[in-house]
This record gives structure tokens, C-alpha cells and sequence, in this order.
């Protein structure tokens, strides 16, 4: 096996267990979901990146709509409807195990997409330009994307960045880039960094401790390097974070 999908594998396995496998906040989700524009009756709704499904189950409760959450890792999947059927929510659910960069659907027919954290995978321009024919007209999307929150990050933060996520941009470059993408801008909102520590890091620590041990040198280094991007971003949550971008299809 390769080293990267050796490092994706192990990542995963990281990851497992974790009811989030990435920053996010149940109340702030649900307050953007109060925030929306009115939805047709029994919308067409997609979670692309969906992960374990925290914000897919979410969504099926609030709508009583079915939700095709898409992920690429099937033991995401096995763990959202694992979920979905503790919760009696399995009916609402299709879970969907493909690139989200590639889906073959129905072009104009999502009433609202929904996608924390994940759009980053196949750039966030490039998320836009891959979903934009999938929204129904005047169809809603709600992407998280990582951003600076100021216009001249430090010097520090940029250097970090060009090796964690060097495609990231501003609030502002990013608002710019969804009204150029067939998208209106109607809402921003930024995640607070204490969501970081108790919805996502904090979990997350526990899975390192338990895997701190591993022979495996390819978790090791996985390991290595996620403790890095906890202990920066504990220095820089200022600087940078994840911002909810609420959009209209135009």
C-alpha cells in the first residue's frame, strides 16, 4: 500500500469512534438552520463529507426529509447509520459512499446542501464549481470552510498554512469567490474556537492516547502531526478558524 493511502488509512482509524471528524457545534448548526429562507415540503437535502453523520442526523430530524450523506470512507458511513438507527432515523437516511467531487446526479435537483468542514478536499472552489448544477433553483447551501479572519494574517500563520492548507483564503476572498460561483452570499458566520476543544480536539485526544503506543510509523507520523495542529491553533485561534457560509443559488 502506498504511503499516502497508508496515511489516509491511518487517519481514518484515528478518527474512528468520534462522533465529529472535524470542528463543528450542534447549537451553532442549529442556529444557522433557523437562519435559512423557507424550504419546498419535503426537501431534496445532501451532506457531502458527511463523517459520522452529526450534522446529517441533525438535519433529518429538524426537516423529516431523507438526507444523502455523502463520504468516501465507508466506516464513516457503518458509523452514521449506526447512529441513524439508535436515533430511529434510518429511513431518513441514504448513505452514499463516493467521491464528492463526482457525483453523477440529477443536475438542479438539491434544495439545500450542507457540507461542514469537508469542502476543503477538493478546494472550496472547486466544491462550488462541482455542487453549483446539483441546487435546485434558488436551492440553499451551507458550506464550513477554514479561513483567515483577518486580511494580513501573521507571517507566523501564512508560513504554517502553505504546508496545512495552502489554498486557504479570507472571509472576504471566499464571499467574493460563492458570489462569482452562480451563489449568493447570505449569511457568514464563524464557528467559535471553544467548538474546536470540546466538540472535535478534546474527543480526538482521547483516540491519540489510545493509539500513542502503535508501531505503526505511518500512525505515529499522522499522529505527530495532528498534536502540531492542535498545539498551533491553540496559538492562532485568533488568526484563523471555520466560517459558515449560507448561500442562495442564483
Amino acid at each position: 500500500m502506498e504511503e499516502h493511502a497508508r496515511s489516509v488509512k491511518a487517519l481514518i482509524e484515528l478518527h474512528l469512534g468520534l462522533e465529529r471528524k472535524g470542528p463543528g457545534d450542534p447549537e451553532v448548526s442549529a442556529y444557522i438552520i433557523k437562519q435559512l429562507p423557507q424550504l419546498p415540503p419535503n426537501p431534496h437535502i445532501a451532506d457531502m463529507g458527511c463523517g459520522a453523520g452529526a450534522a446529517t442526523l441533525l438535519l433529518a430530524e429538524q426537516f423529516h426529509s431523507k438526507v444523502r450523506a455523502v463520504d468516501f470512507s465507508k466506516e464513516f458511513l457503518d458509523e452514521l447509520m449506526y447512529r441513524a438507527r439508535q436515533k430511529g432515523l434510518e429511513a431518513c437516511v441514504e448513505a452514499i459512499e463516493c467521491d464528492m467531487a463526482r457525483l453523477d446526479w440529477e443536475s438542479g435537483t438539491i434544495d439545500l446542501l450542507w457540507s461542514e468542514g469537508a469542502a476543503y478536499n477538493i478546494t472550496f472552489e472547486g466544491a462550488l464549481k462541482a455542487w453549483r448544477p446539483l441546487m435546485a433553483v434558488h436551492g440553499i447551501g451551507v458550506l464550513s470552510e477554514m479561513n483567515y479572519f483577518a486580511e494580513d494574517p501573521p507571517e507566523r500563520v501564512t508560513q504554517y498554512m502553505r504546508n496545512a492548507y495552502p489554498g486557504i483564503k479570507t472571509e472576504a476572498q471566499n464571499v467574493d469567490l460563492i458570489n462569482s460561483s452562480g451563489f449568493e452570499v447570505l449569511g457568514v458566520h464563524r464557528l467559535p474556537s471553544t467548538a474546536w476543544w470540546e466538540n472535535y480536539y478534546g474527543p480526538l485526544r482521547e483516540n491519540i492516547r489510545a493509539l500513542k503506543n502503535s508501531n505503526d510509523h505511518v500512525m505515529q507520523a499522522v499522529i505527530a502531526e495532528t498534536e502540531e495542529e492542535m498545539k498551533f491553533f491553540e496559538q492562532h485561534d485568533e488568526d484563523y478558524g471555520y466560517t459558515f457560509y449560507i448561500m442562495r443559488a442564483i
